[in-house]
């Protein structure tokens, strides 16, 4: 793929800590609303911290501060993975763009194989690093930028993307790269709360839920999201 938009950025080290810094001075420890068996460090105020994110990190080129907010996505994969744990039990699995880590976590109480959470921000690999510890959990992270590449082989029996859809280029991205994996066998789950660019052909849909949300993020207390598998068409 050309002209990829997770194209890799000159960014600093997860441990940089300046990361840990951030976390600790704008998110306190929180129960995710739909799941409350996972806690994870949240924004108690969005401003300051995207202001921080801009004033500290900024001319590091870091993204927005996805990470500190339970997204409906997340937290409804979350949620139907504890409620379907033999969907990961003994699996081999990727939480894709992981933003905190929430679904990576409940992976681990599912009794997932293996899990691998990976996101392209680096402040977000230190904040699911956090938040798997005060979760008492452990599991593998990475910044790999997985988008654009291309395997032979199966690497993960199932991979978990949850808010993925909002920005046209990057959507279109991302289920081009799941498509590709899908048609290895992998298992590919996908959740959104109705945005523009979520996929409308080759899903199967398995769940919906009611998510309670942030107001001063979504400008509504719930958001009406669904949870589909991705089914794998034929490559052209």
């Amino acid at each position: 793929m050309t002209d990829n938009v997770f194209a890799d950025a000159l960014v600093p080290e997860v441990d940089d800590p300046r990361f840990a810094d951030l976390i600790d001075t704008f998110t306190v420890p929180a129960r995710v609303p739909l799941a409350p068996e996972v806690e994870m460090y949240l924004a108690t105020h969005i401003t300051p911290l995207w202001q921080a994110t801009e004033d500290i990190l900024g001319v590091l080129d870091i993204p927005p501060p996805y990470w500190a907010f339970a997204w409906p996505g997340g937290q409804a994969i979350t949620r139907y993975i504890l409620d379907h744990p033999e969907l990961v039990r003994g699996k081999k699995v990727l939480d894709f763009a992981c933003g905190g880590g929430m679904q990576a976590i409940a992976c681990v109480m599912a009794g997932a194989d293996s899990i691998l959470a990976n996101d392209i921000d680096p402040v977000a690999i230190t904040a699911t690093r956090l938040n798997a510890k005060r979760n008492g959990v452990a599991f593998e992270t990475t910044t790999e930028n997985f988008v654009g590449t291309q395997s032979a082989t199966r690497r993960w029996d199932v991979i978990f993307a949850g808010d993925v859809c909002y920005q046209q280029q990057m959507a279109n991205a991302v289920l081009q790269w799941l498509m590709s994996e899908a048609r290895l066998g992998t298992r590919v789950i996908l959740a959104d709360p109705g945005r523009t660019y979520a996929p409308t052909r080759n899903i199967d849909e398995l769940e919906t839920y009611d998510v309670p949300v942030d107001v001063a993020v979504e400008d509504v207390e719930n958001k009406f999201t669904r949870i589909w598998q991705l089914l794998p068409d034929r490559e052209n």
